[in-house]
């Protein structure tokens, strides 16, 4: 996995300009288990990569920088609650409950406007994103996608699924 990422993170430089190898391996070397985490996001295709340094805490961000929304992690509603809520054809599961599986977290909806200013990503998918309790609580969810050349954030019944709509993950080291 360690190969893995180094090659991408050579191929990928536009994606952390401001990051430097050495950093990354130590902190990846310092902290084993993130690489199980990180082979678990490559296995559903999330094409993981660092995007640079939280700005509040300096820890590295690790997402899913593949180009479209990971092919394994499709077809899902929001959460366990809309999954159970979901009586006529229900998807195979639920973006929170797969994300905690992989043991990241959902892309938070800045998280995903910030990876958007590195690339043009879901072009012909979307990605569920942390959803704020107030809109939760009211049984909808928010996903983003970029269309026409910019970055949209949308909302649904979180039970709702489609086969291009999955979901970004990240981890912080």
């Amino acid at each position: 996995m360690l190969e893995i990422l180094k090659g991408r993170f050579f191929k990928n430089k536009q994606l952390h300009p401001d990051v430097k190898w050495d950093d990354v391996e130590a902190r990846l070397l310092n902290n084993p288990w993130v690489l199980d985490v990180l082979k678990r996001m490559e296995e559903t295709g999330g094409e993981v990569d660092t995007i640079g340094y939280e700005k509040d805490t300096g820890k590295l961000i690790y997402c899913d920088c593949s180009i479209e929304t990971p092919s394994g992690r499709r077809g899902l509603c929001y959460d366990e609650e809309a999954l159970e809520k979901r009586k006529n054809n229900p998807p195979k599961g639920s973006a929170i409950s797969m994300a905690k599986e992989i043991g990241a977290s959902l892309m938070t909806e800045e998280l995903y406007y910030q990876l958007q200013q590195l690339g043009e990503f879901d072009l012909k998918t979307s990605s569920w994103v942390k959803t704020p309790c107030d809109i939760r609580n009211k049984g909808g969810a928010i996903f983003c996608e970029r269309r026409y050349s910019r970055v949209f954030t949308f909302h649904n019944g979180a039970d709702s699924y489609y086969s291009v709509r999955g979901f970004r993950c990240y981890i912080l080291i």
